[in-house]
């Protein structure tokens, strides 16, 4: 190991390849195996040899990849492309390892950011300028050029696409984050190399896969959404929706055991979560 490579990571944990040189391997199985990240590789050990993984060619890291009944057992892994090879690492604490090679990867790497890009749904005038990454546990922070910090929490992350859009006259990946600032929904959109887009997405992806908006809701409980979603407070709702104030309260009760809303203080406040966000915009699109 050179001067300039510092090891971040060294724990004991599974491996298995199950994508080599772009074909998959479906007789895959788990080995046991010493897993070491440092800031420019990751290195997998076992008593069949080792492989070494660059960090600079790392192209994504992705979730479950269950290619048979083997790998499935497994519940908790990632998996690291690279290539066109894929290989599948698990270990005692699975997101503090992907944390590291988030951080490793990115911290400290300059990205474009327009912020917000959209607020309350109104496309905003904002201009892209370069940000310096960190990562952090459960924030993504941005220390823009011109002073200021933008920092996304994973957890308030409503949802994250993907696109390609022209940037300073060039074609160029383009991450779109939904979260919230000042109570208000904005989004923020980053652009950067391919591997920094693919990674902050992965880093994002954690509070979008969680908040995902798959609950069956009523049509009443759906209108409630909305309306606090288009900035109704929560108080006037009832009138509003010409509704009894006992039903809407109700309602506000289910949305609450359902991580939709969150109490903001008794009698009767609340506040959209990510969750809701995403049900109360999918709402208002089909109507």
């Amino acid at each position: 190991m050179s001067k300039s490579e510092q090891k971040l990571a060294d724990v004991t944990g599974q491996f298995t390849q199950v994508m080599r040189d772009g074909r998959k391997l479906s007789d895959t199985d788990w080995s046991n195996g010493r897993i070491i990240l440092s800031n420019k590789r990751i290195v997998i050990a076992s008593n069949d040899g080792k492989h070494t993984i660059p960090l600079s060619e790392i192209q994504s890291i992705r979730g479950r990849y269950d290619v048979n009944q083997t790998v499935a057992k497994v519940s908790d892994y990632i998996s690291i492309n690279y290539g066109a090879d894929v290989f599948l690492v698990s270990m005692g604490d699975v997101e503090e390892f992907e944390l590291q090679i988030q951080k490793a990867i990115l911290d400290g790497e300059i990205v474009l950011i327009k912020h917000p890009a959209v607020k309350g749904g109104v496309v905003q005038d904002s201009s892209w300028e370069k940000a310096r990454v960190k990562i952090n546990d459960g924030v993504a922070n941005f220390a823009v050029e011109s002073g200021s910090l933008v920092q996304i929490e994973v957890d308030d992350v409503g949802t994250v696409e993907s696109d390609e859009r022209t940037i300073r006259s060039k074609e160029r990946p383009v991450i779109e984050a939904e979260h919230t600032e000042d109570g208000s929904s904005v989004q923020t959109y980053l652009s950067g190399g391919a591997q920094n887009c693919a990674i902050l997405k992965s880093v994002l992806d954690r509070g979008a896969e969680k908040n995902a908006s798959q609950i069956e809701l009523s049509g009443k409980e759906e209108e409630v959404l909305m309306a606090i979603y288009s900035g109704v407070s929560p108080f006037e709702v009832p009138e509003f929706l010409d509704m009894d104030v006992d039903e809407v309260e109700e309602i506000y009760e289910r949305l609450i055991e359902l991580d939709v809303l969150e109490e903001v203080r008794v009698r009767r406040e609340v506040a959209l979560k990510p969750r809701g966000r995403n049900i109360a915009s999918e709402a208002m699109n089909s109507k």
